[in-house]
């Protein structure tokens, strides 16, 4: 999900070979205009509550936390590490499923369309009503039988 998918990506264009099927859920070819304030106000602005959700995941502490809030923030000002055009989009060989929030504030449906065309064996789902991590809460069930149909074709 979200920076997990773009991982993915980098995987699936370098290592084609390793990359059989994949599920991209709220990822981007490219960090879109829109998407990069968010980026870079990340860090500053999590309620207490999500700290401590985050430090329940993340077995360094705060260290590990501050350091990986502080790649999210430096992405926001990087342009060549995210930055899949379509042709290279379409050296993908692996089955590909893209999910998108229909309200995602960071990345538009369009991206997620545009990757949709470019990448040879996609299908695309977009989640109504949903915004970044269209797929957490109560469509968990439903993108579970989903995902798993769709990596089990």
């Amino acid at each position: 999900m979200s920076a997990g998918g773009n991982v993915l990506l980098h995987m699936a264009t370098m290592q084609p070979e390793r990359v059989k099927a994949m599920v991209l859920v709220s990822a981007t070819p490219y960090f879109p205009a829109q998407a990069r304030p968010i980026m870079r106000q990340y860090r500053d602005s999590l309620p207490e509550q999500q700290w401590e959700i985050l430090r329940r995941r993340h077995p360094g502490g705060d260290a590990q936390i501050q350091a990986l809030l502080a790649s999210t923030q430096a992405f926001a000002d990087s342009y060549d590490d995210l930055s899949f055009t379509p042709p290279h989009l379409s050296t993908i060989r692996a089955r590909t499923l893209i999910v998108q929030g229909d309200r995602d504030p960071l990345y538009p449906v369009d991206l997620s369309v545009e990757m949709a065309k470019a990448i040879p064996l996609s299908s695309l789902w977009i989640v109504p009503n949903s915004g970044h991590g269209p797929v957490i809460g109560e469509r968990w069930p439903e993108f579970l039988k989903t995902a798993l149909g769709f990596l089990r074709e």
